[in-house]
């Protein structure tokens, strides 16, 4: 090969030149002088693609970075003390919707997650009426309406259904826990403390059929002394007991009558004795009054609220807010009094 050809080649190649490569451009600028580093920036190599985190790809100890101040010695962890925590719900609990069922059920509705199986009555009105009782929900229409209709108007009122239907069967609970043993020793409520039953066949006492006693020992309650022997039947215990307690009653109410009929400026002509399960009283434009006689498991407060209430009917017939401004004129805490009636359980007597 010729000596010139093989120069040419070595050039090509950059081989056995000292010479700098001429760069591209037309200009033959010089290159640029490298970046002063700046105080308190990492630099940081960057990832040759998009898809790799920078953080990866970060020098740990570059020349300008901040020196790594020293780390703090680790105290030792402290044992922490389990916090107590209430059982979780069962999951049958949980999945489970209520159910509220009506003795006389003719129909079904889901309303919300409560299945309601209620009794429908056709009756003549002129709108949907809603019942909700010990026995569950009625439900009252006329005969026109139409089922989806009905079915409509639960779905409207479902909050208000479900939470009166929970509250009646919540009392219903509390009645049956508080179902009296009739025997000698048992308790129950008269004016809003417990009363004691004792079966005392030698007749130690003058009343009729039984009298009150003050306890013999402090702290315990009354007894209620009833002319049995300690073997009696129950049923046969029951009735002397309720006997007794009517008595009681009607004493009790005639001189509450007395005591508020001056005060609304009304008069009562007649006193009659209940003993339905869900109403208290009534009254008549013609001023009989009833009452039950259940009430004497209340305190006497409540009792005084049941008939101011009946009392006050005999001025207005309604309950408009100008009947409970009549209520609050000789009971001004009326509405924590009917909550309680509400609210308290009483015993069953069956």
């Amino acid at each position: 090969m010729r000596p010139g050809l093989i120069q040419m080649t070595l050039e090509l190649f950059g081989i056995g030149s000292d010479a700098p490569t001429t760069p591209s451009s037309p200009d033959n600028a010089k290159p640029a002088p490298p970046r002063e580093p700046v105080a308190g920036r990492s630099r940081r190599l960057k990832p040759t693609t998009g898809d790799v985190s920078p953080d990866l790809w970060a020098s740990p100890l570059d020349a300008d970075s901040a020196p790594i101040a020293p780390v703090a010695p680790i105290s030792p962890i402290k044992a922490v003390s389990p916090v107590a925590q209430a059982p979780a719900a069962s999951l049958t609990s949980v999945l489970t919707p209520a159910s509220f069922t009506h003795p006389n059920a003719n129909r079904e509705v889901l309303l919300g997650n409560a299945r309601v199986a209620y009794f429908l009555q056709r009756v003549r009105r002129r709108s949907i009426g809603f019942v909700v009782d010990a026995d569950g929900l009625s439900v009252r229409a006329p005969a026109w309406v139409t089922l989806a209709a009905i079915d409509g108007a639960l779905q409207e009122k479902s909050d208000w259904i479900v939470r009166k239907l929970g509250d009646s069967q919540l009392r219903q609970q509390r009645k049956q826990e508080a179902q009296i043993e009739w025997k000698n020793g048992a308790v129950f409520p008269f004016m809003g403390e417990p009363l004691k039953i004792v079966l005392d066949a030698e007749h130690r006492f003058k009343e009729r059929g039984g009298t009150l006693l003050e306890a013999t020992i402090a702290g315990e309650p009354r007894e209620l002394h009833i002319a049995l022997p300690l073997a009696a039947e129950p049923a046969k215990v029951r009735d002397a007991v309720l006997a007794w307690l009517l008595r009681q009653a009607r004493t009790h109410f005639i001189a509450r009558l007395d005591h508020f009929a001056p005060q609304l400026n009304v008069r009562w002509t007649k006193l009659r004795l209940s003993s339905a399960q869900t109403r208290w009283g009534s009254a008549r434009s013609d001023g009989s009054i009833c009452l039950n006689w259940r009430l004497l498991h209340f305190r006497p407060s409540v009792i005084d609220y049941v008939v101011a209430h009946e009392l006050s009917h005999l001025r207005v017939m309604d309950h408009s807010p100008r009947f409970w401004d009549t209520v609050a004129t000789v009971v001004p805490d009326y509405k924590e009094l009917r909550r309680c009636l509400k609210d308290d359980a009483t015993p069953s007597w069956n």
